[in-house]
C-alpha cells in the first residue's frame, strides 16, 4: 500500500531505539525523509545513519531532551532547515521509573511531568502553532490510557491525560487540516520491555502470565506497532484525527 510519504518530512522523538525507531524505518522505507531524536547523542548518530541505509528517505538525528523548553523548537528548526518543509510529528518519550502510587516521590512525579507530559505537549502545541500547511501529529503513549498497569502508576496517572489532549488539540486545530491521534502499544520486545522484566523476582514467570493475557499469545514485534504508526501519521489516513488506536495483541479488555 503506497503510503503517500515520497518528498515528505517527518520529526520523530524518542527514536533511537524500540517503538519510535521501528515507525521511523516504515515513513523512511516507504520514501519520508526524517529527523529523529533522543537524549543520547551517540545513539541517535547511530540510528540516523541505520536508517539512511535502509530505504529512499534520508535521515539526521538530533540530540534533545523534551524536558528542555527549547527543545521542541530547536527540532521543528533542524526539520524545515534540513528538508525545507514539515508534514508530521510523531512524539514518543521514554517511560517514567516504574512503581506504586504510595512509593513514587514528589521529585519523580514532577521529573516524569516535565518530560512525559509537558514536553509532549509543548512539542504538539508547537508544532501546530508554527505550522503552514496540513499537519499530522501522533503521540506515542500507552495501552494505560485505557486500563491501568501493575507497577507503572506514573504512567497511568499521565498517559490518559495525554490522551485527552490529543483529542482537545484534534478540535482545535481540525477546522485547519490539522490531524492529531494517538497510538497505545501493548507489549512489545523493546529494550524498556526487558528492563521492566528484568527487574521482578522471576521474569520468566512475569513474562509467561503476561503472555497468556494476551489473545495472540506472544508480544508484538516493534515493527508491527511501526506500521501502524506511520500509517496514522501518513496522508492514507487523511479523514483520521482525534483517535485513538490500540495495538496490543488484544490484551486490553476495554473499547
Amino acid at each position: 500500500m503506497d503510503l503517500g510519504l515520497a518528498g515528505r518530512a517527518y520529526l520523530l522523538t524518542g527514536a533511537s531505539r524500540g517503538l519510535g525507531l521501528a515507525t521511523a524505518e516504515h515513513l523512511v522505507r516507504d520514501g519520508a525523509d526524517v529527523v529523529i531524536s533522543s537524549r543520547s547523542p551517540e545513539q541517535v548518530r547511530s540510528a540516523a545513519e541505520a536508517l539512511g541505509r535502509s530505504g529512499p528517505g534520508a535521515a539526521e538525528g538530533v540530540a534533545a531532551d523534551l524536558a528542555d523548553p527549547d527543545a521542541a523548537g530547536r527540532l521543528l528548526a533542524a526539520v524545515r532547515d534540513r528538508y525545507g518543509r514539515l508534514d508530521g510529528v510523531v512524539v514518543s518519550v521514554g517511560g517514567p521509573p516504574a512503581g506504586s502510587a504510595a512509593a513514587a516521590t514528589d521529585e519523580e512525579w514532577r521529573e516524569a511531568f516535565e518530560t512525559v507530559f509537558l514536553g509532549t505537549v509543548r512539542l504538539a502545541r508547537t508544532a501546530l502553532e508554527q505550522a503552514g500547511a496540513p499537519l499530522a501529529v501522533t503521540l506515542v503513549l500507552s495501552t494505560s490510557v485505557r486500563a491501568p498497569l501493575g507497577g507503572l502508576a506514573i504512567s497511568n496517572g499521565l498517559r490518559p491525560g495525554l490522551a485527552m489532549v490529543a483529542k482537545t488539540l484534534a478540535d482545535e486545530h481540525g477546522p485547519h487540516g490539522h490531524r492529531v491521534n494517538a497510538v497505545l502499544p501493548g507489549r512489545f520486545e523493546t529494550d524498556r520491555v526487558r528492563e521492566l522484566e528484568s527487574a521482578a523476582e522471576d521474569p520468566t514467570a512475569l513474562r509467561e502470565r503476561i503472555v497468556a493475557g494476551i489473545p495472540l499469545r506472544r508480544y508484538g514485534h516493534p515493527e508491527e506497532f511501526g506500521a501502524v504508526a506511520a500509517f496514522v501519521t501518513s496522508p492514507a489516513a487523511s479523514y483520521m484525527t482525534g483517535s485513538v488506536v490500540t495495538v496490543d495483541g488484544g490484551s486490553t479488555r476495554a473499547l
